[in-house]
């Protein structure tokens, strides 16, 4: 299934988001909790902090961070199901949580029961490997799996999923191997215990020092440090790894409250000076916007094309 919001529709709703398209008088009925499905600490829950954190500075909301993590999202997922929906929780999870993951926990839910806000920024999802093991590009990769499994480093099921198709559409069988998190992939491939995985962003500075190769994009587009490695689609795998951060809420949120948050978060993302548009731009090459009903529709196609993707993979 292909993806039908691309960058065309992201760069619309920023431009409709950042000229006040979807303002309103709106205000939270008291502080927002928000829950966030990744580690203290990490780059993902720096990034919602310094949303909450703008936030407050530029509205005058108050903000409740809360750590709701676990099972791929799935564990925040579940605890927002039966929050209020006016706007006084939400959460930041990715879209693989309610795509894939969703559809592997099976839990009773589907993306109709949420509220998807917007998105916040996207991954540059690559395929690495170290400049060292002398392959300068993906053919090389596959000449050398050719010759024996290769250690494929993958931090998600879904991504183990993809990695088992690549390998498939190119003739050779990776080892694949389980790791936690793309940093974790990261190291792995730098120490030599893995000889290539996927990496969303983390490899940038190592691409750009000669250190890292992204062979490929596993996104449905180019990377934008390396734009001719080539995507997905080209090697023959009809899925990618396309994914974003996402703001959710409760299901049945009033249009005026999801509009309100939504354009309130895209102007502070959007706006140079913010932390969290340098830590964005800095992390993630600068904001990714997909709000309102488009976001409602991404979650809901990527949920349906997870369907197709387990089937494939299980073939």
């Amino acid at each position: 299934m292909k993806r039908i919001l691309k960058a065309a529709v992201a760069a619309a709703s920023l431009a409709a988001m950042s000229t006040g398209a979807f303002a309103s008088d709106w205000t939270p009925p008291g502080p927002i909790k928000l829950m966030i499905a990744f580690k203290a600490g990490g780059g993902a829950d720096t990034q919602a902090r310094l949303i909450a954190e703008d936030l407050e500075a530029k509205m005058g909301w108050q903000f409740i961070p809360e750590q709701v993590t676990g099972k791929g999202g799935m564990n925040l997922v579940m605890a927002l199901k039966d929050q209020p929906n006016d706007g006084s929780v939400i959460g930041m999870v990715v879209t693989e949580a309610m795509g894939y993951n969703m559809k592997v926990a099976d839990a009773g839910v589907t993306p109709s029961d949420y509220t998807a806000i917007t998105t916040t920024a996207g991954f540059q999802m690559g395929v690495v490997s170290k400049t060292d093991k002398g392959w300068k590009s993906f053919d090389d990769m596959i000449a050398a799996a050719k010759e024996g499994p290769l250690r494929f480093g993958a931090m998600s099921p879904k991504l183990a999923d993809l990695a088992y198709l690549l390998g498939k559409a190119q003739g050779v069988e990776f080892n694949i191997v389980n790791v936690k998190g793309g940093k974790g992939v990261m190291n792995g491939v730098n120490a030599g215990d893995l000889d290539l995985g996927f990496m969303a962003g983390i490899q940038g500075k190592g691409v750009a020092a000669g250190d890292l190769v992204n062979l490929a994009s596993a996104l449905s587009e180019p990377l934008k440090q390396t734009p001719d490695a080539p995507t997905f689609g080209d090697l023959g795998v009809q899925f990618s790894a396309d994914g974003y951060f996402l703001i959710i809420g409760p299901g049945g949120m009033p249009a005026e409250a999801r509009d309100a948050l939504a354009a309130a978060i895209v102007e502070v993302i959007s706006t140079d000076g913010m932390k969290s548009n340098g830590m964005i731009t800095k992390a993630f090459g600068g904001p990714a916007v997909i709000a309102g009903d488009d976001a409602q529709t991404l979650i809901e196609s990527d949920f349906e094309a997870a369907g197709a993707l387990l089937k494939a993979a299980s073939e």
